[in-house]
């Protein structure tokens, strides 16, 4: 179960299951390239003051779980933990961009969902699953 913390004058407990997809459904998102992006989300979250507490990918798609405070804009965060990934994956892996024509990483859409402490285990769990074997 997430902690409840605290902030000055407020008391929170605040986490999203984010969802989104490599363009196009293109499955690159394996062996190194996958190693890779989930060491540079978690550096983002860092930076940006929010944790990723589950991660996992399935070739072409990532499902995140995150904690974050009320300060945090989803769409903030979701700019930019696609968009500093995408760079720094191009930038590592020039092979990328050339198996999606040069163009984009992600697809521009998401999904997202509010987590309660009696989802989270299950949400913890179907993200667990994800990677198939």
């Amino acid at each position: 179960m997430a902690d409840v913390k605290k902030g000055r004058g407020y008391v929170y407990s605040i986490q999203y299951h984010i969802v989104w997809c490599v363009k196009y459904r293109h499955k690159v998102l394996i062996g190194d390239i996958d190693v890779r992006l989930k060491e540079i989300l978690h550096q983002i979250a860092t930076d940006n003051g929010f944790a990723i507490s589950e991660i996992e990918t399935d070739c072409d798609h990532i499902h995140l779980l995150i904690d974050c405070t009320p300060q945090h804009s989803t769409p903030t965060m979701i700019k930019a933990l696609k968009g500093v990934a995408a760079r720094l994956l191009f930038k590592e892996f020039p092979s990328l961009k050339k198996k999606l024509w040069d163009g984009h990483l992600w697809n521009p859409s998401y999904f997202v969902g509010t987590v309660s402490e009696h989802t989270e285990a299950q949400i913890r769990q179907y993200i667990r699953n994800q990677q198939r074997k």
